[in-house]
């Protein structure tokens, strides 16, 4: 069974960095769309970056460009979401997604996905 591990969650204060980390069980991660998603409570989920093909193609939200970075090493086949200048509207459950591809236009939609982490729970102290 194919699965998606997660690890890294945990409390920040504002201001302050976090990195997370999700290892893909399976193909290697340069063959997958490898993507990170959050939702906060009541909020529907918003997709934050994605990496395809060994992050020859990276994007980001808006809402987290210039402060989020994704980095991956492809021999453990994980993938790094490298969160900086944490703020207060970031806390949420952050999950990793994987799908066979992922296009420009849509990386963001949850449906693209077909495998998904637990998600660990980021939270932001002001």
């Amino acid at each position: 069974q194919v699965q998606l591990v997660e690890s890294g969650g945990g409390s920040v204060q504002a201001g302050g960095s976090l990195r997370l980390s999700c290892q893909y069980s399976s193909n290697p991660i340069t063959r997958k769309c490898m993507a990170w998603f959050r939702q906060a409570p009541g909020k529907e989920r918003e997709g934050v970056a994605a990496s395809f093909t060994g992050g020859m193609s990276t994007w980001y939200a808006d809402s987290v460009k210039g402060r989020f970075t994704l980095s991956q090493d492809n021999d453990k086949n994980t993938l790094y979401p490298h969160m900086n200048s944490l703020k207060p509207a970031d806390p949420a459950m952050y999950y990793c997604a994987a799908s066979d591809s992922c296009p420009q236009s849509t990386w963001a939609r949850s449906y693209v996905y077909n495998t998904w982490g637990q998600g660990p729970l980021v939270t932001v102290s002001s």
